[in-house]
């Protein structure tokens, strides 16, 4: 199960827990969650939402020496 971070207050959703505050249940994964669903903590949309261990990453020249 994967974890999301609000990419506005940092809250995670995390699919094994489900949002119990907005009447998700456990095991409900993010791809499933109603199109009006809103962060718990800030109210942000789905789409401040970035998958956890997959934010982007600055990189300069040096990085691929």
């Amino acid at each position: 199960m994967a974890r999301w971070v609000c990419s506005v207050c940092d809250y995670e959703y995390v699919e094994e827990a489900g949002d119990p505050a907005t009447g998700i249940p456990p095991g409900t994964p993010f791809e499933d969650l109603p199109g009006d669903w809103r962060c718990s903590r800030c109210s942000a949309g789905k789409e401040a939402f970035v998958r956890a261990g997959e934010e982007e990453v600055e990189m300069n020249d040096e990085d691929y020496l």
